[in-house]
């Protein structure tokens, strides 16, 4: 049976019942009290906030951040030392990786499958030329491009239990399009082995809701007005125990000559995708399986991006077009129109 969430039309962003959402989409935390403890920090580029209900208990928080700086250590391709960075750079030799690396490159490669090559964990070279945290502003070299491109292939990626090989040896492993979700997961197992049963988990938008919250409802998250205000919402989901993940081209862009230029990239160019869609947001239960599939849908485009999700066991998705539409999956409802 497909899972099935709700979604409600916006309301005014100032009403109370949005605070959560709002506070939740843009990384800010939460006071301290009545058993409640927040913090926020910094890894993968991104802004992390761990909010726990029902507990003050701060070291919970604080063990899920040494959580995250060492999947960072193991994972980010621009880490010196990492399992990723030390395959990049092993000239196509075997490399012995953790456990951890092996079964997330095992997820990346499903999704790259899965989307036929439209998402491939393989783009470490363009994204390394594009370089969005750092642009100053300039387009990659043609050709830089073009040679970048040729090293794309998913199909390179050799794993033999934890030794990992790339065929192409100028290929290169990015996992940041799917890191996150597999690091918030491992955040909510160790919360729950330590008793905790509500809160959330909030990495830089991709957010992963712990149980419902201590009275029993759902959590009531925004999706984001592409180039709006943050916390500025196009739709609102409630979620219980679950995962709400986004992609979309306002996350990380550059604007050259008046044209944006945004981190989705397509392997087959070098280039952004082009396809209509601002952003796809994934509802689902592991919210490794949400960054997968919210990037492997926003590649695929509106029409097979949706045809995935409806064969897709336990996940809803909305797309949101440049034409100010939101498109809903099944399990979630019709089309609805984008506040103005």
């Amino acid at each position: 049976m497909r899972s099935h969430f709700n979604i409600l039309r916006p309301i005014p962003k100032a009403a109370p019942c949005l605070l959560l959402a709002l506070l939740l989409f843009s990384g800010c935390a939460l006071p301290q009290k009545n058993g409640t403890a927040s913090k926020t920090g910094f890894y993968f580029d991104t802004v992390i906030t761990v909010t726990l209900y029902g507990s003050s208990d701060s070291s919970l928080i604080d063990g899920c951040f040494s959580i995250a700086e060492d999947y960072e250590k193991m994972l980010s391709a621009t880490k010196e030392g990492s399992d990723v960075s030390n395959v990049n750079q092993a000239n196509g030799s075997p490399v012995t990786v953790k456990d951890e690396t092996a079964a997330l490159l095992e997820k990346g490669l499903a999704y790259s499958k899965l989307s036929g090559g439209a998402f491939d964990i393989t783009v470490g070279r363009l994204s390394s030329l594009w370089n969005f945290s750092e642009n100053d502003g300039s387009l990659p070299d043609k050709s830089a491009l073009q040679n970048a491109v040729s090293t794309v292939g998913y199909q390179n990626v050799s794993i033999a239990g934890n030794e990992v090989s790339l065929t192409n040896p100028d290929a290169a492993i990015d996992l940041g399009a799917i890191a996150k979700g597999y690091i918030a997961d491992q955040m909510k197992a160790y919360l729950n082995e330590h008793g905790v049963t509500a809160g959330t988990i909030n990495l830089g938008g991709n957010v992963l809701c712990i149980g419902p919250k201590p009275d029993g409802s759902p959590y009531r998250i925004g999706i984001q007005k592409p180039f709006d205000e943050r916390g500025s919402t196009a739709a609102v989901v409630e979620v219980m125990d679950g995962t709400v993940v986004s992609s979309g081209v306002y996350e990380r862009y550059i604007t050259v000559d008046g044209k944006r230029y945004h981190h989705l990239l397509d392997p087959s160019t070098g280039y952004p995708y082009e396809n209509g869609l601002l952003s796809v947001t994934i509802l689902c239960e592991a919210s490794v399986d949400g960054d997968g599939l919210s990037t492997a849908c926003f590649s695929m485009g509106l029409y097979d991006g949706m045809e995935l999700i409806e064969r897709t066991e336990g996940a809803e998705a909305v797309f949101l077009t440049e034409d100010s539409k939101l498109h809903c999956s099944s399990g979630i409802g019709d089309s609805i129109q984008i506040e103005r």
